[in-house]
Parts: C-alpha cells; sequence; structure tokens
C-alpha cells in the first residue's frame, strides 16, 4: 500500500508559515472497546468500512488486541483487553467503549510534541519510533479533555499497511462501502463552565482558532440547553466543536453523557459522504438506527433554506435535515447511541458548500434527542 492510499487529508498540504502546529489530516481514531473482534464486524457489516490491519497474539502483543478498518480516508482502531486489571480495561468499566485516541497525522512527530508541551499539554508519549521492515514510524502524544489523547503520528518513512507491529487483515468477509470519505469533525464534550478552559487548550497549545460559537439561546429547547464553540487548525482540515452543559429545566444531553461517560470525553464524529441519500439508504438497509425528527420539520424547511438540489421526498423518508449559511448548505442525520451506554454516536454529513454545523437544525435535533432521553429516563 502506498501512501497515498494512506493519507488522511485530500490535496497538497500547504501549512500556514505561523503555524507552529501543521497538521495534514485525522490520521486514525482509536476506540477501546470490550471485543474488538465484535466490534470490527459490526463496523464492517453495519457501516461498511473494509479490514486493513490487525495485532495481537500473532504479531507479538501479550496484553491486547487490535482490529484496524478502514473507508475512504477513515481509520479506526478498535482495541480490546487480552487480560485483567490492565490500563486499557481500566478504561473500558470506566467510560464504556468509546474513543481513546485521536491520532493526527504530521511531518514531525518530535517537533509537535516538543511546541505543545512546550505551550503547557501534559505529556502522553515522548516521541517514540516504531520500525519494521517497511520502514519507520515515529509517534508522540498528549493528554486534551478527560483521558482523550491526541497521538501526533509521522509516517513520511512507512510504506506498511499501516503501522509497525501490524500485520494485513485480509478476512473473505467484505460487505461493500457505503460512501464514508473523511472525518468532518469530532465533538468533545466537556464539564460544567469547562468550555472556555478547552477552547483556550486548542488555541495556546495547538494553535487552533475558533470558527463560531453558540450559545444556551442558539442551541437550547423547552427543557435543556448547551454550548458550544468550534476550534480548527491552520487549514482548516481538522475541526473539532467542544460542549459543556447549560442550565435548563431538565438534564441536557451533555449532562446525560458525562454521567454515563463518566467524565468528559468525544461524543461523536461526524464522517462525511458525497451523496447523503444513498449513503443513509445503505445503513438503514444494514440496520443502523438513526435519531428522527417530526414529519412537520419538512414542511416549512425549504422555506428555511431556500431551493436545493436534492428531492424533499428521499430526505423527508430518511429523516435528513437541511441547513444552510452564507457557503451553500448542508445534509446532515444522526445516529442512536451505537453502544450500550447513551454516549458515542455518528453523524453522516454532506456539505454543498456550507462551511457551519447545522444551526438552524438544532432545535428539532435536540427535540428528538429529549425524547429518545424521555426513553431511558434520563431527561
Amino acid at each position: 500500500m502506498n501512501m497515498e492510499t494512506l493519507a488522511p487529508a485530500s490535496g497538497p498540504v500547504q501549512p500556514s508559515a505561523a503555524d507552529f502546529l501543521p497538521i495534514n489530516g485525522t490520521d486514525y481514531v482509536e476506540l477501546y472497546v470490550g471485543n474488538c473482534k465484535q466490534a470490527a464486524h459490526f463496523y464492517q457489516t453495519a457501516f461498511g468500512f473494509q479490514p486493513l490491519a490487525y495485532a495481537g497474539l500473532e504479531t507479538g502483543l501479550k496484553d491486547r488486541e487490535s482490529y484496524v478498518v478502514q473507508q475512504g480516508k477513515i481509520r479506526l482502531v478498535l482495541t480490546s483487553p487480552l487480560r485483567g486489571n490492565t490500563a486499557i480495561g481500566q478504561h473500558i468499566d470506566r467510560h464504556g467503549d468509546g474513543v481513546k485516541v485521536v491520532a493526527l497525522w504530521v511531518d514531525d512527530a518530535t517537533q509537535a510534541y516538543r511546541e505543545t508541551v512546550g505551550r503547557g499539554a501534559e505529556p502522553y508519549l515522548e516521541p517514540t519510533c516504531e520500525h519494521d521492515r517497511h520502514g519507520q514510524v515515529v509517534r508522540s502524544g498528549i493528554y486534551t479533555y478527560g483521558e482523550t489523547v491526541h497521538l501526533f503520528v509521522e509516517r513520511k518513512n512507512y510504506r506498511g499497511v499501516f503501522l509497525p507491529g501490524y500485520r494485513a487483515w485480509e478476512p473473505q468477509y467484505r460487505p461493500a462501502e457505503v460512501g464514508l470519505r473523511y472525518v468532518d469533525h469530532m465533538v468533545g464534550n466537556v464539564g460544567w463552565n469547562e468550555m472556555n478552559r478547552w477552547v483556550d487548550f486548542y488555541a495556546r497549545v495547538m494553535g487552533f482558532a475558533q470558527l463560531v460559537s453558540f450559545d444556551d439561546k442558539d442551541i437550547s429547547t423547552e427543557y435543556t440547553a448547551l454550548m458550544s464553540k468550534v476550534m480548527s487548525n491552520g487549514n482548516g482540515r481538522i475541526k473539532f466543536p467542544i460542549n459543556e452543559p447549560a442550565e435548563g429545566k431538565k438534564k441536557s444531553q451533555v449532562e446525560e453523557y458525562l454521567d454515563f461517560h463518566d467524565g468528559p470525553g468525544v461524543q461523536h464524529l461526524a464522517v462525511a459522504t458525497d451523496n447523503i441519500i444513498e449513503t443513509v439508504t445503505a445503513l438503514h438497509a444494514r440496520g443502523v438506527e438513526f435519531l428522527r425528527v417530526p414529519a412537520s420539520y419538512y414542511d416549512t424547511v425549504l422555506e428555511r433554506v431556500g431551493e436545493i438540489d436534492e428531492d424533499l421526498k428521499p430526505l423527508k423518508e430518511l429523516g435528513i435535515l437541511i441547513d444552510r449559511d452564507e457557503e451553500g448548505y448542508l445534509l446532515q442525520i444522526f445516529t442512536r447511541p451505537i453502544e450500550p451506554r447513551p454516549t458515542l454516536f455518528f453523524e453522516i454529513i454532506q456539505r454543498k458548500g456550507a462551511k457551519s454545523f447545522g444551526k438552524g437544525n438544532f432545535k428539532a435535533l435536540f427535540e428528538a434527542i429529549e425524547r429518545e432521553q424521555e426513553l431511558r429516563g434520563t431527561l
């Protein structure tokens, strides 16, 4: 496999001269899960991810096993412990299955570590060179909110399937892809009054800039509210919205997440497609469950967003939401939580020029989430 296939970002990398932490794109997202073999089967079957790599007992690991699946430029690493009383197992016991590592593809992992730790980041992994017959990879890492970490991955001198220590995973079972292309953004939930702390972290430590902010007037219903700010790196390939709870009559989705996740963490991954109708139709057929807004949402949506290229009928049938900004419009839909705990979920998004995050859909979406919370008895 060549580096073009491995590259998580599209187009040439053109970091700004002032960007002290140039990032080429999302390299991979690692989830700690109770059963990585079954999780890999789920992501293949339900979401159309393709088998890529494996590490475990057969490759010399004694404490954990990992399966890597890929679709478009999205790579998920699914990792489980092989023994009791491990750090991975303790993480799962506390937080449930979910995201541990958001790995970022850089040209110089050592410099990325020095820049971020020098600006106050808590070290997670000092620069470490890993190698095999396919070359070498340098990785380093820092902590961010909760127990989530960012790894910096430098792979310019590597030609292997994924990372040293992994071998190609080539099962016969290969359900078709569903059209997912890349990670559009990843949302983090943090505790009460912690949003600005982490906004400052991404600005000061990683050189990110704030794209947009939403307060409790933007993101609220009759019962619940939250606050959010979106941070982006210099070239715009990495976007991290950060949510915190806001006062409301009842328990918000962020509070529910913090309760069941036992602290801050990644709430959802937004993954992009070029044809959301085809992608969501395929996901429905594979059993993926989505949040639904009332049918009345579609009675006036075109009055709000204007003309769109798509026929409204299939969007309504599938429950896809529509919003517009100055640059264009977007189409989006959200899965129900994919784990037993009401924590991690996915967003499917298609951008038709829009750079925003669906502000016009917030009220309808959060009312749909509240209906789910009411069924769970956690509202």
